[in-house]
């Protein structure tokens, strides 16, 4: 692992403190291992960059997905996953997942979680796209995320857990040796503390969701900006399978031009019975898959771009007028409350959805036990690629990846796998030149470029563009922005847009979400393989594949053969 020497332009931190792990996000992937530090006696800071709850996991509607059921197995639940992978996931990730994710689940509920259940106590399960059995817990009806955040959240004040709200975080600390010494941060307005600091520490765990914010319409808050992705690539960590967004098929369709964070339509209300029509109430997932609208959802959303442009529509319909209005109040509440608020009432007429970014099921490669490439650094949920979701993550899989990868990392950090800094902190320093900051008028250009050349539909032409178009964003550096959140998030944004991008273009075949116009085929001789990227010091990006769909060991991170 070589160290890059790319940081962002921030002032040099003018305060510390001292910890043994610092978990930055706030979602069940960085609460969970946080309070799993805690309960080893780690002394253990939560940075967050909103507050403790605003993260991805509050707006998960339509529930966890484990092996709870009656007749249900493991075994089941891995049969599914690697369906809906396309080929390449890696099968003793997965097999940790589903062996792991019942208990905990588990512990999730002692912890203080409470899913909804049935007359007999027993918790209530549905089915989502891709599963073949009723796997997925809820709570609230469709308000899970809300539930298990308010669990931890919870959970975390209890245990008087120190937490730093407010804050973004900015780059890796490293010691004399290469490895990690903590964080920089800059707190924001309410926070603990003022402007740019640094939480020192031997072990980071990053935990900070996802990076739909490149896109112009999202499912994703205004916080997923990818900055645990640009952090690890600036501290030379190695990134795969970023090409692989996932585009939830159902999101509230608000108008072609609405951009932003849109309000999802859970994959449960399929599960539940409703179907997709078109504007003439014909369904058209019927013939295109054995699961109908329950196929995985990179199937579903192809399905339905393709009936939009077949059609010269801007959107399709989800028709669940025949669950009354008493199954709307009781079992989706919230979406009932939300198309409401957009003046749409699906109790009596069929709500228009389209689909939008949704999930990346790439991010920073680890192992089995969370460790990415450059010792002492950490990654979990979202922001991390443990290889489970493979091309295509199955619904409701994510907050499990969640729950099992930060117990995991919990128990390796405390097994003392993370070694005390052992030199002086090199990275605290300003040093060589930083990354040009760019104007935060930016942040849109990047969006509708990313949106018009590496949404739903991609191909070599559409891509070769919207790379033209990056890099003339990022050569413009005479527009350089002065250091500030919103600068450093746009900056945050060009580099994992760069990323998702050039990683697209190489792979030249259609795979799971990852839809090629012009290479319609999936291709298991060239490309059942994972593109590992990291960034040169000369800010380069170097793409190389791997030898087969098995990652690698994350220790030493040496050269891939190509």
């Amino acid at each position: 692992m070589t160290s890059t020497g790319i940081r962002l332009d921030a002032p040099a931190p003018g305060w510390a403190i001292d910890a043994d792990v610092v978990v930055v996000g706030s979602g069940v992937a960085g609460l969970t291992a946080a309070l799993r530090c805690t309960a080893a006696g780690l002394a253990t800071v939560v940075v967050t960059k909103a507050r403790l709850d605003d993260g991805s996991t509050r707006w998960a509607q339509g529930g966890i997905a484990a092996a709870l059921g009656e007749g249900d197995t493991p075994e089941q639940h891995l049969d599914d996953t690697l369906v809906a992978g396309a080929g390449l996931c890696d099968e003793d990730a997965v097999r940790l997942l589903v062996t792991e994710g019942p208990d905990a689940v588990r512990r999730l509920i002692a912890t203080g979680a409470h899913f909804d259940t049935d007359d007999s106590g027993a918790i209530s399960l549905t089915r989502e796209g891709g599963h073949h059995r009723r796997r997925i817990a809820h709570a609230g009806g469709d308000a899970t995320g809300a539930e298990i955040s308010r669990a931890l959240v919870e959970a975390v004040r209890t245990r008087a857990v120190r937490t730093i709200e407010n804050a973004l975080v900015l780059d890796l600390l490293k010691d004399e040796d290469g490895r990690t010494a903590g964080i920089t941060l800059h707190v924001m307005g309410e926070g603990q503390h003022d402007g740019v600091g640094a939480v020192r520490a031997p072990a980071v765990v990053l935990a900070t969701g996802g990076m739909g914010q490149v896109f112009s319409a999202t499912t994703n808050p205004s916080v997923s900006t990818g900055d645990g992705v640009a952090l690890a690539l600036r501290a030379g960590a190695e990134i795969s399978d970023l090409e692989f967004v996932q585009f939830h098929p159902t999101v509230l369709f608000l108008g072609a031009d609405s951009e932003g964070q849109q309000p999802l339509v859970s994959e449960a209300v399929r599960g539940e019975g409703a179907h997709l029509v078109d504007a003439a109430g014909t369904r058209f997932m019927l013939g295109q898959h054995e699961l109908a609208e329950l196929a995985p959802r990179d199937i579903v959303a192809k399905a339905i771009t393709r009936q939009m442009q077949a059609q010269g529509a801007e959107h399709m319909y989800l028709d669940a007028r025949h669950f009354g209005a008493a199954m709307w109040e009781q079992r989706f509440p919230t979406i009932l409350a939300a198309c409401r608020s957009h003046g749409i009432d699906p109790v009596t007429e069929p709500i228009p959805v389209a689909p939008a970014a949704h999930y990346a099921s790439g991010g920073i490669r680890t192992d089995r036990h969370g460790r990415t490439t450059v010792p002492g650094l950490y990654a979990c949920g979202e922001v991390a690629c443990t290889g489970v979701h493979g091309a295509n993550r199955l619904a409701s899989n994510s907050l499990l990846e969640g729950l099992v990868f930060a117990e995991n990392i919990a128990a390796d950090i405390a097994a003392g796998a993370s070694t005390p800094v052992r030199g002086k902190v090199v990275d605290a320093e300003p040093h060589g030149e930083p990354v040009p900051l760019l104007d935060p008028a930016a942040r849109i250009q990047i969006q509708r470029i990313m949106t018009e050349g590496a949404g739903v539909l991609r191909s070599a032409d559409s891509l070769a563009e919207a790379a033209g178009r990056l890099e003339a964003i990022r050569a413009d550096e005479h527009k350089a922005a002065v250091p500030g959140v919103e600068a450093w998030e746009t900056t945050n944004l060009l580099l994992v847009s760069r990323v998702l991008v050039a990683a697209a273009a190489a792979r030249e075949e259609t795979r799971g979400c990852h839809w090629r116009e012009d290479r319609p085929d999936r291709d298991d001789a060239s490309w059942q393989r994972h593109l590992v990227v990291r960034i040169t010091p000369e800010r380069s990006l170097d793409i190389c594949p791997t030898a087969s769909a098995t990652f690698p060991p994350t220790v030493a991170a040496t050269p891939l053969e190509p």
